[in-house]
């Protein structure tokens, strides 16, 4: 038995046992549920970035950026533990309790108290990290593996549809109609309705296990993550998709509409109308991306495509001032782009053991989340200008090419990746390097090969 192999046993987790199997279209809907928690975790995400001027005016202050830095430093270590609970009691026994949570702390926010609308936002991240975590772990499960991709893919698709949701409806509600009574608060109580009423969907809808898990203990619950991060691929895989989603997550959603306004001169209606064309590609890119992946059964063709898309679109945009048309064009095309930042998401989850696939989930988003901390503190003091001083365009460019710069070393990192798509699965399977003996997994020396579907 290889090192990694005996760091799994029945103490670990008790999931080698079958999962009840279902039937492909249940096995979608199941999946289509979890989903919609990441659909409603993104909408709940964004809706303090659209009542900043209520919140403000409400408390005199303004806490929405100190809001968003706990909340993300809170959801980057609670990938970990949602990972590993995943694996160790199943999604039924999960999802239900984290969708009910953000639902519950959405309550605080809307008692309109500052500190406790602050705890409450970043006590969500606990609960909404199984969004992303859960809608991938039952993928993995239930369906098909050659479908890891497009599903993984859709599921950000959702994500962003849910930021949408969260950001201009939400606006509108509290902006352009207040003769109907929609304060900033009764929104918070919408969402927490809401997450009641997806708790309740999620419990009826996904499937039970039917085994019990081992007796709890804390070395069981690490033991995942010592499979995961003992596995250089891991790495691979959360570098580079977290400098894959930098240029979206910092550099479009955080600083694209100063850069464009104060920068490039443009009107903040052309600056916001242009950034919002970014999300519209990512709800094309990320499942596109994904379909391509699984149809050539390659994963690395498709990454590296889209990195060197990503780089050269990025640059352009910092770079050249072209006429409005073009911007909205390489806006629209640095969305579809970035679609590639989800095929590592695919990549860890087939590049270690079927046991540990929810623990794979939960780093991969502590390892980008982790880059994305890294990044954005580092980005902002590129940026500022000193006391005293404004914004120069040359000043952006100079702080923003860092982004493209991570996509070049994003770009490296992949020739490094193993191929885990059936097809080069395949090709490798029958390299003595690789393969080893029998037994072994053909993507990473020394792990288990990948379960059936529907295994849990």
């Amino acid at each position: 038995m290889s090192t990694i192999e005996g760091k799994i046993d029945t103490n670990a987790t008790a999931s080698v046992t079958p999962q009840r199997q279902v039937g492909h279209w249940a096995a979608v809907l199941a999946w289509f549920i979890c989903a919609m928690l990441y659909f409603y975790q993104y909408a709940v995400r964004s809706a303090p970035g659209v009542m900043r001027g209520v919140m403000s005016a409400t408390w005199g202050n303004d806490p929405v950026a100190m809001m968003n830095a706990y909340y993300y430093m809170v959801y980057a270590f609670s990938a970990l533990i949602a990972g590993a609970l995943l694996d160790r009691y199943g999604a039924r026994k999960t999802l239900p309790i984290a969708a009910a949570s953000v639902g519950a702390f959405s309550l605080l926010l809307a008692s309109g108290n500052e500190h406790l609308a602050v705890a409450g936002f970043t006590l969500q991240a606990i609960g909404a990290v199984f969004g992303f975590v859960g809608s991938v772990y039952v993928a993995a499960k239930l369906l098909p593996p050659r479908s890891l991709p497009t599903f993984v893919g859709l599921a950000q698709m959702l994500g962003m549809a849910g930021a949408a949701v969260g950001s201009k409806p939400v606006a509108e509600a509290i902006g352009k109609n207040p003769g109907l009574g929609w304060s900033w608060q009764s929104i918070w109580v919408v969402f927490a309705v809401s997450g009641v009423i997806l708790a309740i969907a999620l419990w009826r809808i996904l499937p039970a296990r039917p085994t019990s898990p081992a007796p709890f203990s804390f070395k069981g619950l690490i033991r995942p993550y010592e499979v995961v991060f003992e596995n250089p691929q891991s790495y691979l895989c959360g570098l580079i998709g977290g400098l894959l989603f930098a240029p979206t997550t910092i550099g479009v959603m955080v600083w694209a509409t100063s850069f464009l306004h104060q920068g490039e001169q443009l009107s903040i209606s052309n600056a916001a109308s242009l950034v919002s064309t970014v999300p519209i590609g990512w709800i094309i890119g990320c499942p596109l991306m994904g379909f391509i992946s699984d149809r050539i059964g390659r994963r690395k063709p498709v990454l590296i495509a889209g990195a060197v898309a990503m780089g050269f679109l990025t640059v352009f945009a910092i770079y050249v001032q072209p006429p409005m048309a073009v911007r909205y064009a390489v806006a629209l095309g640095l969305g579809i782009a970035s679609g590639a930042a989800m095929i590592p998401f695919s990549i860890i989850k087939e590049a270690n053991p079927p046991e540990v696939k929810g623990s794979a989930a939960g780093a991969m988003n502590f390892l980008c989340f982790g880059v994305t901390g890294v990044l954005s503190p580092f980005i902002a003091k590129l940026l500022d200008p000193g006391p005293g001083r404004t914004e120069t365009l040359p000043g952006f460019q100079h702080g923003l090419a860092t982004l493209a710069f991570g996509v070049a070393v994003a770009l490296i990192l992949t020739f490094f990746l193993r191929e885990t798509g059936q097809a080069g699965a395949r090709q490798q399977k029958h390299d003595p390097v690789v393969s080893g003996r029998h037994g072994v997994s053909p993507i990473y020396p020394g792990t288990l090969q990948p379960a059936a579907p529907g295994a849990d």
